[in-house]
């Protein structure tokens, strides 16, 4: 039996004709790292809300290890939380912060400073238990806020958007805390972002939300590797798209009547308008043998990144794709020497490395 299950889940908003969470239903196993990634307005955050108690849904159920929990308040829960504000009393210290889940819950005094002791290790900063809030950088605060989710031994701690007002390297530094604590703990986390990158990193499942609905539930790598819509390909990584038609045994078929082949996700009729998809990383320059999925281009810019060449270009000779901008990346000995904005670059890639969508 799952830990967490959302049973046909339904949230519409008073004054709204749309609902925020549609027909939701996702099972979360014990000791699971799930991500709830989406664009904004997409449903996850509600999600998050509904399960944390602090939203009522319209319809549908929530169970927890087997019990509805939907009528209950959210301290009756069990469930730590974690918000994108911290929300750290200012006139507490560190530990007292910690301390006040403990507090409502009446544990007694020394259990209490025995606890609050534990999670401030658990996430080294037991050395800052009487400093005040104020006088934290914003990854130690949110560490404190960490801290105050995990003290009563929560069972699922809940993220919502934790890391997205820390800068970069502050943000990759909490991945990797985060990371450690899940692994050490075991605890159940369902974290919010609509940072993929930060998905990927954590998560061993991600559920891609759009519009209230899930559209995929997968591992990191399956996302990547083989999305199951056009706009999972859009959002999970870098993607350039082509439209055109489909002409069968998956191959696109572009208005000047060349073809494209590429792998067929789900079914598309011979005749209905389609979308090839293919990863930048994919692409390479054209060369003598590239007579298939070739492609005429012209190169806008080209940026170095260190391990990889960042290349603009605009397609030529594809009909109404004229002119469409296309990302590649390109190992640093693969870009041809001398070659300047302005000139043709042709490009190729395989069959297996493209997918043909439904439009």
């Amino acid at each position: 039996m799952a830990l967490i299950e959302f049973d046909h889940l339904h949230k519409v908003y008073p004054g709204s004709s749309v609902p925020a969470v549609d027909d939701l239903n996702l099972h979360v196993q014990a000791g699971e790292f799930i991500t709830l990634l989406g664009p904004s307005g997409s449903g996850k955050t509600t999600t998050l809300m509904l399960l944390a108690g602090f939203e009522a849904p319209t319809s549908g159920t929530i169970r927890l290890d087997g019990r509805t929990i939907e009528s209950l308040p959210p301290h009756q829960r069990g469930m730590g939380v974690v918000f994108q504000s911290y929300s750290l009393f200012p006139h507490m210290t560190v530990a007292q912060n910690v301390a006040f889940p403990l507090s409502v819950r009446k544990v007694p005094a020394a259990a209490a400073k025995d606890k609050v002791a534990a999670a401030l290790a658990t996430v080294r900063l037991a050395h800052l238990a009487e400093r005040k809030p104020q006088q934290l950088s914003g990854g130690q605060q949110q560490r404190v806020a960490l801290a105050r989710a995990l003290v009563f031994e929560p069972r699922v701690v809940l993220m919502d958007e934790p890391l997205s007002a820390l800068d970069k390297q502050l943000r990759e530094e909490m991945q990797l805390e985060i990371r450690r604590l899940h692994r050490e703990l075991g605890v159940t986390m369902v974290f919010v972002t609509h940072d993929q990158g930060e998905a990927m990193t954590l998560s061993d499942r991600v559920a891609v939300f759009n519009h209230g609905r899930i559209e995929q539930l997968a591992t990191p790598q399956q996302l990547y590797d083989a999305p199951a819509n056009t706009f999972v390909a859009g959002f999970v990584g870098d993607n350039n798209r082509l439209d055109g038609h489909c002409d069968g045994d998956g191959a696109l078929r572009l208005p000047d009547g060349r073809c494209l082949q590429a792998r067929v996700v789900g079914r598309i009729d011979a005749g209905r308008a389609a979308t090839l998809c293919v990863r930048p990383e994919h692409l390479r320059v054209a060369g003598p043998g590239d007579e298939g999925n070739r492609l005429a281009a012209t190169l806008v810019d080209a940026i170095h990144q260190g391990d990889h060449w960042r290349l603009l270009v605009q397609l030529q000779g594809a009909g109404a794709a004229d002119g469409t901008p296309w990302f590649a990346k390109l190992a640093p000995g693969a870009l041809p020497r001398g070659i300047e904005p302005g000139q043709p670059l042709p490009l190729s890639f395989d069959r297996e490395h493209a997918w043909l969508f439904a439009a």
